[in-house]
């Protein structure tokens, strides 16, 4: 199960009050969440891990990636709070580490515990990111890292022609035991392919394990599989087993679904 709180990105009409985030933000109409919601917060992703655990999942994912709250604490330009929870790398990364520590404490060393990263975008900073997460794998609390890369081939943000990858900058992490998963267009067996030749122990797939539900077994009966081109029907999306909810969200998307 994947956790997260959309913070300023979390629309007023769905929850029917203005949205919080770490400094407030006229832009999007947000508010600044006070000491004791943030320390409410670490204690609400703490019990909503431990509600999965009795649920009988595997184990939870702290999404701290796209811009979402755990991003806006992350970043130098959307958290600018005056406590122990702004400033400093240290400080912005403190409440993601409690809610880690939390977590691991309450749901023991056998729960599977990750953390989802944004290297880039939504005013994160890459050496910061590699710095975040070096330090979660060195501090052993987590059993794998998400890099969420938007395309597992692109080079950093403003990088010169021939510079490494934005994937090689984490692969040279020192791993540990930690284990390492990318996401970003991995559409088929040859992309899934070349991430894990490049070092990542597992990908993460998104439109193509939504266009065939079966996309992995797919991937090893066939390393060349594709998935259907878009966009798709809806009567597509339904036979493989999407919602109604869901294939309607996914009608925002540009070019996915047809109509």
């Amino acid at each position: 199960v994947q956790l997260h709180h959309g913070g300023l990105r979390t629309p007023e009409d769905l929850i029917g009050e203005p949205p919080v985030c770490p400094s407030g933000s006229e832009k999007h109409g947000a508010r600044a969440m006070t000491l004791a919601e943030v320390i409410e917060l670490r204690g609400n992703f703490i019990a909503a891990a431990l509600r999965a655990q009795r649920a009988g999942y595997d184990g939870v994912e702290v999404h701290g990636a796209h811009g979402y709250l755990l991003t806006q604490f992350l970043s130098r330009k959307t958290n600018q709070r005056q406590d122990a929870y702004g400033g400093s790398l240290e400080n912005r990364a403190r409440l993601l580490f409690e809610i880690v520590d939390g977590i691991r404490a309450a749901c023991g060393e056998d729960f599977l515990l990750g953390v989802r990263l944004s290297p880039e975008r939504f005013g994160m900073e890459l050496d910061e990111v590699k710095t975040i997460s070096q330090r979660l794998i060195d501090e052993g609390r987590v059993d794998f890292l998400d890099i969420s890369l938007w395309d597992v081939f692109k080079q950093p943000e403003g990088a010169v022609a021939d510079a490494p990858s934005l994937l090689s900058h984490f692969t040279a992490l020192d791993w540990k035991e930690v284990r390492l998963t990318v996401a970003g267009k991995i559409y088929g067996g040859r992309e899934a392919t070349a991430v894990l030749d490049a070092g990542v122990d597992f990908v993460t797939i998104g439109r193509s394990g939504i266009l065939h539900h079966d996309f992995p077994v797919r991937v090893m009966e066939d390393p060349d599989f594709r998935p259907a081109s878009r966009p798709v029907t809806a009567d597509y999306l339904r036979r493989e087993g999407l919602g109604e909810a869901f294939i309607d969200y996914l009608g925002s998307w540009e070019g996915f679904v047809e109509g």
